[in-house]
């Protein structure tokens, strides 16, 4: 695998031409959203790259090899020694089509080993997406990626898939069984604090009563004086899913609306009624130690050949929580991959990857990591 990077403050199309030189097949780019307003950015890719596979998506801010970057385009080409991908996009109406949505990507898809998905991420229910892609791709696909960013807006995102981008789109890369190897890992680094509060009115990703009280009730008492900043503060403080004996199953769900006639939140996504959920916050210190797990869960083992990408999805949550320290959890993820690594991504509205049990879930506040190698041989 060959890979070149370049960071744009704008479209520039000699800025490309280390990337068009490897010939890739697969050409990604992230970048702030006035990129992807601007009707120009599907064909200034094009023009450098008719022939490779096109997808990206609007971020919350942008990673790269050097760091992170806010207003910035992110293109990162790959050239694959054993080329074995397919893509598949569809249009989402509305947060009730999600699980529908994700059983159209799975049927647009060849023969897959691996999915990476770009989803918008506002008007989206991400659990049943990923529902619908895994019921018809089964249990030994390994399913990643994440939920399209907006600055931490929550208005309107943008997902682009070869020659358009689009505020409701949805795209999907199949790797089939002759493509790179690719390994997954999320963690996050929250600690819950408060008691646990049983969702005893809840509809999808709608959380409507916490312990028979309006959900948005109890949530503002919590945070106190992060109340009137709502619905942004609530990036500052998720909520942890429990078992039923309420220990902690790992998931984390973060707030994307509240609705002040219902007294309703609304979450990025499923929440089972008659659950259990805590209030969580973090510092700095164990966001970074999350941040850790996640590149050591989805480092390869054995020998690589070429270089190597690996894939950060982080939560806007995280970036709030960082300030001016967000750098140091994608330098963590670098000290972990090690020499030869090529890094990009961006932070999201929601991360796709493994749970603790191993199948795929959507998460929140989390890092996940996806790497993408080339077995040496």
């Amino acid at each position: 695998m060959r890979i070149r990077q370049a960071v744009l403050g704008w479209m520039d199309d000699a800025a490309l031409a280390p990337l068009v030189s490897i010939e890739p097949q697969l050409v990604l780019a992230f970048g702030a959203v006035r990129h992807f307003e601007d009707p120009g950015l599907p064909p200034f890719l094009a023009r450098s790259f008719p022939l490779a596979r096109r997808l990206g998506c609007s971020t919350a801010g942008e990673i790269s090899s050097g760091g992170v970057g806010d207003g910035t385009l992110v293109v990162t080409a790959i050239s694959f020694a054993r080329p074995d991908l397919s893509v598949a996009t569809t249009e989402i109406a509305g947060a009730k089509d999600s699980r529908a949505a994700g059983a159209r990507l799975a049927a647009g898809l060849g023969p897959a080993a691996a999915v990476i998905v770009l989803g918008q991420g506002v008007d989206i229910n991400g659990s049943a997406l990923i529902a619908g892609l895994a019921e018809s791709l089964g249990p030994d696909v390994t399913i990643s990626g994440a939920l399209a960013g907006d600055g931490g807006a929550f208005r309107r995102t943008w997902v682009l898939a070869e020659g358009a981008a689009s505020s409701s789109l949805i795209a999907a890369i199949g790797f089939g069984p002759g493509g790179p190897s690719v390994s997954s890992g999320s963690a996050g680094g929250w600690k819950p604090f408060g008691a646990a509060r049983r969702a005893t009115r809840a509809e999808g990703n709608v959380l409507i009563e916490l312990d028979g009280e309006p959900a948005l009730q109890v949530y503002r008492r919590y945070l106190g004086d992060y109340a009137k900043d709502l619905p942004s503060s609530g990036l500052l403080f998720p909520l942890a899913i429990l078992n039923a004996d309420r220990s902690d199953t790992g998931v984390t769900r973060t707030l994307l609306g509240v609705d002040d006639a219902s007294g309703s939140i609304t979450l990025a996504g499923d929440v089972a009624e008659g659950g259990y959920l805590r209030l969580m916050h973090a510092g700095t210190d164990a966001l970074v130690d999350g941040a850790e797990v996640a590149a050591r869960s989805a480092r390869p083992a054995g020998s690589r050949r070429g270089d190597s990408l690996a894939l950060l999805f982080s939560c806007v949550g995280r970036k709030l929580v960082f300030g001016d320290a967000v750098e140091e959890e994608v330098e963590a993820v670098g000290s972990v991959l090690g020499a030869g690594w090529t890094l990009t991504g961006f932070y999201s509205n929601g991360e796709i990857g493994p749970g603790r049990e191993g199948l795929c879930r959507l998460h929140n506040q989390t890092m996940t990591v996806t790497c993408l190698t080339e077995d040496g041989s």
